[in-house]
């Protein structure tokens, strides 16, 4: 076994447990968290399925980033949007046999990452010649976005540029779920796409990106507009009055 191959597969397995586990206490601690406030962003739903249908909404279209702005909903739903087609794609190296939807997904993910990209790359625009949104920028913004775009494009280069052998790829991968480590392809943008794919997941838990769950947990969204017809009481505030 070499070198090369015992690293890659102790970095994503140390890559997994940290996002695995950072996610799970992250959301814990949103799940734990008092809302103390009914501090629903209206017009709010009144019914706890109306809830339901807004975070669908929230989740899948972006409603309220279309009303707020066109082009950052642009970019971004086409970011997320390629992202997932992507993922969906990239569910093949970790099965065997293939899901029949993921061999459907195979062709229009292929290209479903240069809507990613470009997504991006409007994303990371707009922190430069917006200048609100320039002002309230941090450099772990910037870092997030280098770091998506630099996964994306390597990506991009072994589809289109510098082929690699996806067969030894898939293979090593399913030897890592299956504890039994297959040689990895040393092929140079691989080696680095794969470098970059743990350092986000090791990362995702401790950034900005766990926006993503968040919005679940989010009491802006998540609550229903009942302040008149019920009490709201949170859970730390019910047990004093015992």
């Amino acid at each position: 076994m070499s070198a090369l191959t015992v690293t890659f597969a102790l970095l994503f397995y140390a890559a997994t447990a940290v996002l695995v586990l950072g996610v799970g206490f992250k959301i814990a601690l949103y799940a734990r968290t008092p809302a103390p406030l009914k501090i629903a962003t209206t017009p709010a739903p009144t019914t706890p399925g109306g809830v339901a249908l807004r975070l669908t909404r929230e989740v899948v279209f972006f409603e309220s980033l279309f009303r707020s702005s066109k082009w950052t909903w642009l970019f971004g739903w086409m970011f997320h949007a390629g992202l997932l087609l992507v993922v969906l794609r990239h569910l093949r190296y970790f099965q065997q046999p293939v899901w029949t939807p993921v061999v459907w997904v195979q062709a229009i993910g292929t290209y479903a990452g240069f809507a990613m990209a470009a997504g991006l790359a409007g994303l990371w625009a707009r922190r430069f010649f917006v200048d609100r949104v320039r002002y309230i920028s941090t450099p772990s913004d910037h870092l997030h976005l280098a770091l998506l775009l630099a996964i994306a494009g390597s990506g991009l280069a072994m589809r289109f540029v510098a082929h690699t052998d996806i067969v030894a790829l898939k293979a090593f991968m399913l030897g890592l779920m299956r504890f039994n480590w297959q040689p990895l392809p040393a092929d140079p943008v691989l080696l680095v796409h794969l470098t970059l794919v743990a350092l986000l997941m090791i990362v995702f838990p401790i950034s900005k990106l766990m926006h993503a769950p968040g919005l679940l947990f989010s009491p802006t969204r998540n609550q229903v507009d009942n302040p008149r017809e019920a009490r709201h009481l949170s859970a730390w505030a019910a047990a004093l009055e015992k």
